[in-house]
C-alpha cells in the first residue's frame, strides 16, 4: 500500500513538471508575457518590468514607442517608458472583469516600432477574499405541517458569493435546535444546495413558529459568511380540545340585577389554528330549562348574561355546565361548571301574619290580656332579615315577644273603657335591618266590648217644666230623657215615677211615665188658682246585669191662662149687679173726681191687668175716665142747661191674648151742694171699707212682683259675671210663685226686664223680641 502511495505522488510530479516545460516554450514561441496579481490593488502598483523581460534596455524601450494598443476604453494598466515597469492605472474588480470564472486573464497587445514589433501580455487577476456570501432573500418564511414525519427535506435557496474557489461558499451552519438540521448537496461550479431536515416531528400549539438562521460561510482567511432568517410556519392540524384557562369559575351576584348585565366570562382555548382553534360557547345537555331562562351564554365570547329575575329566596345558588367546542369538521368539546351565587339584597319588606285575634275584648279586662298573636317573617337573609317590631303609640297595646323567634302578643298595658273609646286601631310596625331599611304596617281593629259599667245619665238635673193650666186630661206634658254610655241592653233604658205615698208626691198620682221614651202624661187638668207648682222624682234604670238607675227631680211650674173675667168691685149694688149711683154738687170745677170704677182679676200679669174705658155716655164733653185707674172725673163745670142725671157704662177688661171683659154702670146725679154733702158722708163710711179690701189685694200683688223682680234682677247679674256664652233657660222654684214671668233680654250691650202673662206673647208692653236673641225666664 505504501509502495503504491510513493508511486502515485511521483507520477504527479512528472507530470507537473512536463506542463510547465510546455508553457515556458509556448510563451517564448509566441512572444507572451504573463504577469499575476490580486484584484482591488490600488492605482500605480508595479505589475512587472518588461523591459527586462524583453531583454531591452530603458532608453530602447523609450526609442522605440513602447506602449499598450487599447480601443476606447482606458486600459487598466500603463506602462512607464523611462523604467520599463508595467503598472496598474485603475482599480481592478476581478468579479466585475470575470464573474465567476475561475481564470481572470487580461490580454495587453503591446507595440515596440522601428521596427514594429507586438508582444502581448497577460495579466492574471488573482481573486481576494473580499465578498461575504448573500443569501437572495433576508428572511425566509416556509409552512410544514405539524403531521410532517421526521426525515422530511425541505430545498432552501442557496447562498450566493461572487469569489470563487476557496473564497466561494464551502459550507452551511444552522443554528442549534432539536427539530431541525441542515444538508448541502454539492451541484459542482460551487454550487452547494442546503436543505432543511426535519429531525423531531413539529407540534404547532408547542411552538407554532421555530425561527432559524442559515449560514453561509466561505473558505477565506479570515472566514467571511452571510445569514438568512428561516422562519417555519407549523400548520395546524385539529389534534387539540379546547381547554378552559380556569379550573374553576364562579361569580356572585346581588339578586334582583338588571337583565342583561354580565355575570362572568368564561374563556377557553384550542391550540389548534384556524376553524380547529375557534371556539363556540354553549351550555351543557343536562342543564335546567328553568336556569336557561335565567342565563344566555354568548357562543362567541363566552359571557353569561343575566336574561330573567336572579331571586335570593328562591334559589341561592347555581351551577351551570357550559362547553366549549372548536370549529373543525369533527369538532372537539370540553366542558366545564359555572358557580353563580346569589348574594341577598333587601328587596323583601317584612311580613305580619296574624295568626290569632279576638275582635272584641271586654273593657273590664285586665292589663296584660291578650288580644291578638302575630308573626313576623322576613324572607331576606342575615342582618337584611332581621326584623323590629313595635306598635305605634296612642293605643293602650304593646308587643310582647314570646319564646319562638318573630312571634310576639298584643296585649294590654292600661285599663279600658268603652265609653272612652269604644275601638282601637291598633298599627304593627315591623322594620327590617338592611339598606335601605323596608317597613310595613298592619292594622288590626279591636273592638272594646261593653260591661254594664255607667248608670243612666239625665240631660238635665233636675229638669223645670211649665205647664199651662186647663191642659187636656190625658195629653203629653212634657218628657225627661236619660242616656247610657253603655251599649245593647246595657244602654236600654226604662222609666218609672217614684211614688212614696207622702203628702208631697201625692200629685204624682195625676201623672203617667211612658217606660221606654220618658214622656210624661197628666190624668187631669190643672188649675193655676188652685196649684201654681209641684215636684216629684223619676227614676230610670238600665237593662244590664245587674241593673244600674240614676233618678231626677222634676219641677213643675203651672202657667196662668186667661180663663177669669174681670170682677167689677164698685160700683157694686145690693142686688149683686154692677151699678151705683153718685151724687156731685153741680158747682164742681172742672176735674173734680165723681168716683172711681174697681175691678179685680183672679188671673195674673197680662191677664190680670185691667183697662178701663166709656162705653156709653149721655154727654160726652162732661166726663173722662182714666184708662188705667178708673177714675171718672168732670172736664168742665156744668151749666144750668146740663141734664141733672147721667148715666155712665163702664168697660172694664183685661190684656189677655182673649181679652176678658165686665161692665159697670155708673149714675151721676147733680145735686145742690147742701145735699151732696150729706150724701157723701153716708158714702164715704162704706167706701172706706171697700177700699180697705182693695188696698189689701192689691198689696200682696206688688210684694209678690217686687220679690221676683228683685231676684231676677240678681240672677241677671250673677250671669253676666259668669261670663259665659251660653245663656241655657233656667226656672227657679217659688213658693209663692204667682204665674207672673220676667223676661230678661238680653243683647250684647244691655239687659231689659219686661213683665209679661204668658211668654209666648210678644206683644207684652209693646216688646218685639229680635231674631236670634237669648233670654232668659224667671
Amino acid at each position: 500500500m505504501e509502495q503504491r502511495r510513493c508511486l502515485t505522488w511521483r507520477t504527479r510530479r512528472i507530470w507537473i513538471v512536463y506542463i510547465l516545460v510546455l508553457v515556458l516554450v509556448w510563451k517564448t514561441a509566441l512572444g507572451q508575457f504573463r504577469y499575476s496579481i490580486s484584484e482591488e490593488n490600488t492605482e500605480g502598483t508595479a505589475v512587472g518590468n518588461i523591459a527586462k523581460d524583453l531583454g531591452l534596455d530603458k532608453a530602447t524601450l523609450k526609442e522605440r514607442g513602447y506602449r499598450i494598443v487599447s480601443g476606447s476604453a482606458e486600459p487598466p494598466f500603463r506602462v512607464n517608458t523611462d523604467n520599463g515597469i508595467l503598472y496598474v492605472n485603475r482599480k481592478i474588480d476581478r468579479e466585475e472583469v470575470c464573474d465567476r470564472n475561475k481564470m481572470c486573464v487580461i490580454d495587453l497587445k503591446t507595440v515596440l516600432e522601428n521596427p514594429l514589433e507586438i508582444h502581448y501580455v497577460a495579466v492574471e487577476i488573482l481573486d481576494i477574499n473580499d465578498h461575504s456570501p448573500v443569501f437572495p432573500e433576508k428572511e425566509k418564511r416556509l409552512e410544514i405541517s405539524e403531521s410532517a414525519l421526521p426525515g422530511a427535506r425541505f430545498q432552501l435557496q442557496a447562498a450566493r458569493d461572487p469569489d470563487v474557489g476557496q473564497f466561494a461558499i464551502q459550507q452551511y451552519k444552522l443554528s442549534h435546535n432539536e427539530y431541525f438540521r441542515v444538508e448541502v448537496k454539492d451541484r459542482g461550479k460551487d454550487q452547494k444546495i442546503p436543505f432543511l431536515v426535519l429531525q423531531k416531528q413539529l407540534d404547532r400549539e408547542t411552538n407554532e413558529k421555530h425561527k432559524l438562521r442559515l449560514t453561509a460561510v466561505d473558505g477565506g482567511k479570515p472566514a467571511k459568511s452571510g445569514d438568512i432568517e428561516i422562519t417555519v410556519d407549523v400548520l395546524d392540524i385539529n389534534d387539540n380540545s379546547p381547554v378552559f384557562t380556569k379550573e374553576l369559575y364562579s361569580a356572585t351576584l346581588k339578586e334582583n340585577i338588571p337583565t342583561g348585565t354580565v355575570v362572568i366570562q368564561v374563556n377557553a382555548t384550542d391550540l389548534d389554528q384556524g376553524a380547529n382553534g375557534e371556539i363556540i360557547y354553549s351550555f351543557g345537555n343536562e342543564v335546567d330549562p328553568k336556569i336557561m331562562e335565567i342565563f344566555s351564554i354568548d357562543a362567541n365570547t363566552g359571557e353569561i348574561h343575566v336574561t330573567g329575575k336572579l331571586d335570593f329566596e328562591k334559589s341561592t345558588s347555581y351551577e351551570i355546565d357550559i362547553q366549549a367546542s372548536d370549529k373543525a369538521q369533527v369538532p372537539l368539546k370540553t366542558g366545564k361548571s359555572v358557580v353563580i351565587t346569589v348574594a341577598d339584597v333587601n328587596d323583601n319588606a317584612p311580613e305580619i301574619e296574624v295568626t290569632s285575634f279576638s275582635s272584641s275584648i271586654k273593657e273590664d279586662s285586665k292589663i296584660g290580656t291578650t288580644v291578638a298573636l302575630i308573626s313576623v317573617t322576613d324572607l331576606d337573609s342575615g342582618i337584611n332579615g332581621k326584623v323590629i317590631c313595635a306598635i305605634k303609640q296612642g293605643v293602650p297595646f304593646t308587643l310582647s315577644p314570646s319564646l319562638q323567634e318573630n312571634m310576639y302578643a298584643i296585649v294590654t298595658i292600661s285599663q279600658l273603657d268603652r265609653e272612652i273609646t269604644s275601638q282601637y286601631d291598633v298599627t304593627i310596625i315591623a322594620k327590617d335591618s338592611g339598606e335601605p331599611p323596608h317597613l310595613t304596617e298592619k292594622t288590626i281593629s279591636v273592638v272594646i266590648s261593653d260591661v254594664n259599667d255607667n248608670s243612666p245619665e239625665f240631660s238635665t238635673s233636675p229638669y223645670t217644666f211649665y205647664i199651662t193650666e186647663n191642659n187636656s186630661p190625658g195629653a203629653s206634658v212634657f218628657a225627661v230623657k236619660a242616656s247610657d254610655r253603655d251599649e245593647n241592653d246595657c244602654a236600654r233604658v226604662s222609666y218609672h215615677i217614684i211614688r212614696d205615698g207622702s203628702e208631697d208626691n201625692k200629685i204624682s198620682s195625676f201623672l203617667n211615665i211612658n217606660s221606654d221614651n220618658g214622656e210624661i202624661l197628666a190624668l187631669k187638668s190643672f188649675d193655676f188658682e188652685t196649684l201654681k207648682t209641684f215636684q216629684f222624682q223619676v227614676v230610670a234604670s238600665d237593662s244590664g246585669t245587674p241593673s244600674l238607675s240614676n233618678n231626677v227631680t222634676v219641677n213643675v211650674f203651672i202657667l196662668d191662662q186667661n180663663d177669669n173675667a174681670p170682677v167689677i168691685l164698685y160700683p157694686l149694688s145690693s142686688n149683686g149687679s154692677a151699678q151705683g149711683v153718685e151724687e156731685i154738687p153741680r158747682n164742681v170745677n172742672a176735674g173734680h173726681l165723681v168716683t172711681k170704677v174697681r175691678a179685680y182679676d183672679a188671673d195674673i200679669g197680662y191677664n190680670g191687668w185691667l183697662l178701663f174705658s166709656l162705653q156709653e155716655v149721655t154727654d160726652h164733653s162732661l166726663f173722662s175716665l182714666d184708662r188705667y185707674t178708673g177714675q171718672i172725673r168732670t172736664l168742665r163745670s156744668f151749666t144750668e142747661t146740663d141734664e141733672a142725671e147721667h148715666k155712665l157704662l163702664i168697660l172694664v177688661k183685661d190684656n189677655g191674648n182673649v181679652s176678658l171683659s165686665a161692665t159697670a154702670t155708673v149714675i151721676v146725679k147733680l145735686v145742690e151742694p147742701k145735699e151732696a154733702f150729706a150724701a157723701s158722708d153716708v158714702k164715704s163710711a162704706a167706701k172706706d171699707d171697700e177700699d180697705s179690701n182693695v188696698i189689701f189685694y192689691l198689696m200682696i200683688t206688688l210684694g209678690a212682683v217686687s220679690v221676683l223682680f228683685l231676684v231676677s234682677i240678681v240672677v241677671l247679674i250673677a250671669m253676666q259675671c259668669s261670663k259665659s256664652t251660653d245663656y241655657t233657660s233656667k226656672y227657679l222654684p217659688e213658693t209663692n210663685y204667682d204665674g207672673t214671668l220676667f223676661v230678661t233680654h238680653i243683647t250684647n250691650q244691655e239687659s231689659e226686664l219686661v213683665l209679661c202673662n204668658n211668654c209666648n206673647d210678644t206683644e207684652s208692653i209693646g216688646l218685639v223680641l229680635p231674631q236670634g236673641s237669648h233670654f232668659t225666664y224667671f
